[in-house]
């Protein structure tokens, strides 16, 4: 009954050395260029989340303060889109930073 697992464990060892003989290497570069333009793609989709919801969030503030008969609605209006168009601003102000950053910092040179 057991006569066969020599045999497939030479097989699963061949299938793997092939494997790795048949992958090709990629360099640091390419896996830098594909980082970068994946957390590009996440922050462009971050952002334009948060512009919808801050501009959603704004407006439901903004309807708040036009057709409030209660001047605690009004001041609290007030107080949450002011802490809505901090903390866009925030957002934009770090991503602006992160990319003038990026240019700044002198590229790396990783080689083996």
């Amino acid at each position: 009954m057991t006569e066969w697992i020599p045999q497939f464990m030479f097989i699963c060892f061949l299938v793997a050395g092939l494997t790795a003989f048949m992958i090709q290497p990629v360099f640091a570069e390419d896996i830098f260029t594909m980082a970068k333009d994946a957390m590009q793609k996440v922050y462009n989709d971050v952002i334009g989340i948060a512009t919808v919801a801050a501009v959603v969030c704004s407006a439901v503030c903004l309807f708040l303060m036009n057709f409030s008969k209660s001047g605690r609605t009004v001041d609290e209006s007030r107080i949450w889109l002011k802490r809505i168009i901090i903390c866009w601003a925030v957002l934009m102000a770090l991503g602006a930073i992160v990319n003038y950053m990026e240019e700044l910092v002198p590229k790396q040179e990783f080689t083996s």
